[in-house]
Parts: C-alpha cells; sequence; structure tokens
C-alpha cells in the first residue's frame, strides 16, 4: 500500500515587474534547486491561513489577492513510500514586489514563464507553472477562486 497524504501547501506568487508579468523563484538551501513557496501546514491551521505564514516567512510579502490555483502539486516521495498531494495557490503581488528572503533560500529572481520553466527541474512545476500562466496571467482568474484576505 502506498499511503496518500496532504500535509504542504505551495504557492505562485505573480508581480508586475518592468512592465510585465513575472513568476517568483527562490533557490532552496536544502536541495539547491529552483521553487517556489511551500510548507508544511502547522496543527490547528487551515491551508490558507498556512499559505499565508508560509509566502510571509519566506518572502515578507503580504499579497494582494490570494486564490485556490484550482491545482494539486501531487509526486511520490520514495523515502518515505508516500504520495504527496499539495494544494496549490496564486498570490497576486504588488507591482514591482520586495522580497525579503529568510535562511531557507539563498538568492530570488522575478522570471517570465520560459525563464522559470528552465530553472526548475521537476516536470510537475512546469506543468503548474504552464497551468497558471494560462488561467492566471493570460486569462482573468475565475472570481469564485479567490480567497477572501482578512
Amino acid at each position: 500500500m502506498i499511503p496518500i497524504r496532504s500535509i504542504i501547501v505551495s504557492s505562485i506568487l505573480l508581480s508586475k515587474v518592468d512592465g510585465e508579468m513575472k513568476i517568483l523563484l527562490m533557490k532552496r538551501v536544502k536541495g539547491d534547486f529552483w521553487c517556489h513557496v511551500a510548507g508544511k501546514v502547522e496543527a490547528n491551521e487551515t491551508a490558507t491561513q498556512a499559505i499565508l505564514r508560509e509566502i510571509q516567512e519566506e518572502t515578507q510579502i503580504q499579497v494582494k489577492q490570494l486564490f485556490s490555483a484550482d491545482y494539486i502539486e501531487q509526486f511520490y516521495e520514495a523515502s518515505l513510500n508516500v504520495i504527496e498531494m499539495i494544494p496549490a495557490f496564486v498570490g497576486i503581488c504588488s507591482d514591482e514586489q520586495t522580497v525579503v528572503l529568510n535562511d531557507e533560500h539563498t538568492e530570488y529572481r522575478w522570471c517570465n514563464l520560459a525563464d522559470a520553466k528552465a530553472l526548475v527541474v521537476f516536470s510537475n512545476q512546469r506543468k503548474l507553472y504552464d497551468f497558471v500562466w494560462e488561467n492566471f496571467v493570460e486569462n482573468k482568474p475565475e472570481s469564485l477562486l479567490e480567497i477572501a484576505l482578512k
């Protein structure tokens, strides 16, 4: 048997930089690869609370809008023999958004879609970025996916 678990959330952050919409990627200390915001849901936390906390902790960004991406990242974690199911969010940031990284990352870049896909190593990341780009950049996101910020 392969257990399925869902204890992690993730978010693609979008900001208009130099007049063009871009995706935030950060280089992780652990693993030395490029990624978007992600982290574990803590006890008594909803997925929304967890992703807002993770965005703040990793980048010091307060998003202007938050959406459910309507997408579940999934992969097999061989070391734990589990299938990870990760609800993805999309955070819309202020134009020319500044980023202050915590100690989990060594550097960051605001990337266009092609550059973001070239930097990441996992095929599921590229699929997620294509999906988000189509549904949140090229097209107006469905209003029902927006999550009210308190």
